[in-house]
């Protein structure tokens, strides 16, 4: 629930809490989901987190209220970094969040989660997080775990989170940080995960995902071969002018061929969509953490992690190729039979999750090859 060294306690100067979480966009459309994100998110900052900060004289403020004029992504960086608090809404592993979370983290400075109950993400479902629900008296309840936890921090001050001790550890060359530097560990379950663990996860998953788009690839290529296959067949038919009886009962047995690996298609790119979405917030902070430590001092999995990122991403560039080109021409399929309007919709539906999944790959990819170019320049 809460992290790091005590608040500032200096008379002249005024005690800062930042929030980061989801804000939604307060433009969009009455009753579409970016205008009911932004609405539920005001409410929980107007309602919770606001009021638990003024008990004790400290100033919140989200992104949308920095009044300061320049550039905006680096003036929420500031703020990260530099606020004396910050409360994180964690609900739905929002990437820009966790991303933001992961640099805070190593700055060692007070950190507060929060987020909604079934919506935490697995990956920091070791620190300890309060939980809400949409009700009113759950969200006075979270208003008042939050005041708790304030004083209890500026009146014993606050630990220090896995990643923050160990930077301190390479930083000073003593290995992790004394008890006296985090306190009595009453606080952190002995069993939680620490960073390494943490990283071992996300190689785990990274691995997983290297085996989905293996399987992916073979299955598109599968695909491909039947309807190759299928293509000869219907020419040759229209060469020998054959009935359209013919022709029905040739594509009709073209959509039973592709209807099995269209299912399993469509079953491994969910499953790979979804290993996206654990795993997205730990890769990101875990490049966060590589960029904000020292290139002599990053230890000697970082280039096979970095690797590993960048191999993948390659992988499934290609795999996204072979498999739009054949999403591109699915609408023209289905209006040929009706018997292939089931895999076209399976094979749709997994070009669709790939797209989103891979997207999201660009972007970790993108950041290794511009920490790897930084370590050999």
């Amino acid at each position: 629930m809460i992290t790091s060294q005590t608040l500032r306690q200096e008379s002249d100067q005024p005690r800062r809490c930042f929030v980061i979480g989801p804000i939604g966009d307060p433009h969009a459309a009455h009753g579409s989901p970016e205008r009911e994100a932004y609405e539920h998110h005001l409410g929980i900052f107007e309602q919770v987190i606001a009021p638990a900060c003024e008990k004790h004289g400290i100033t919140a403020v989200r992104a949308d209220g920095i009044a300061n004029a320049g550039d905006i992504n680096e003036q929420i960086c500031r703020h990260v970094v530099e606020s004396d608090l910050i409360v994180a809404d964690v609900s739905g592993g929002n990437p820009n969040v966790m991303y933001e979370l992961g640099l805070r983290h190593i700055t060692g400075k007070p950190t507060i989660h929060i987020g909604e109950a079934g919506q935490l993400p697995f990956d920091i479902a070791s620190i300890r997080t309060i939980r809400y629900q949409r009700t009113r008296s759950h969200l006075a309840g979270a208003r008042k775990e939050i005041e708790s936890a304030l004083e209890a921090g500026l009146r014993d001050g606050f630990e220090l989170l896995t990643p923050a001790r160990v930077l301190r550890g390479l930083q000073t060359g003593d290995g992790p940080a004394s008890a006296s530097e985090i306190g009595d560990g009453k606080g952190e379950d002995e069993e939680s995960p620490g960073l390494l663990d943490d990283f071992a996860v996300i190689e785990d998953g990274l691995d997983e995902m290297a085996a989905d788009m293996e399987a992916i690839t073979k299955t598109i290529e599968t695909i491909g071969v039947l309807t190759d296959q299928s293509g000869t067949e219907m020419l040759d038919l229209t060469q020998a002018n054959a009935p359209m009886s013919a022709r029905l009962a040739a594509v009709a047995r073209y959509a039973e061929t592709i209807s099995a690996p269209a299912g399993e298609l469509n079953a491994v790119a969910t499953t790979f969509a979804e290993r996206m979405v654990t795993l997205d917030s730990g890769v990101r902070a875990a490049l966060g953490l590589i960029e904000m430590t020292p290139p002599d001092e990053r230890g000697g999995g970082t280039d096979e992690f970095l690797e590993q990122l960048m191999s993948l991403d390659e992988a499934a560039q290609d795999g996204l190729a072979q498999i739009g080109s054949f999403g591109t021409s699915a609408g023209a399929l289905v209006r040929v039979s009706r018997h292939l309007r089931k895999p076209v919709k399976e094979i749709s539906a997994a070009v669709k999750q790939l797209t989103s999944a891979i997207t999201r790959m660009g972007e970790w990819a993108a950041k290794a090859r511009a920490l790897a170019q930084n370590d050999t320049a």
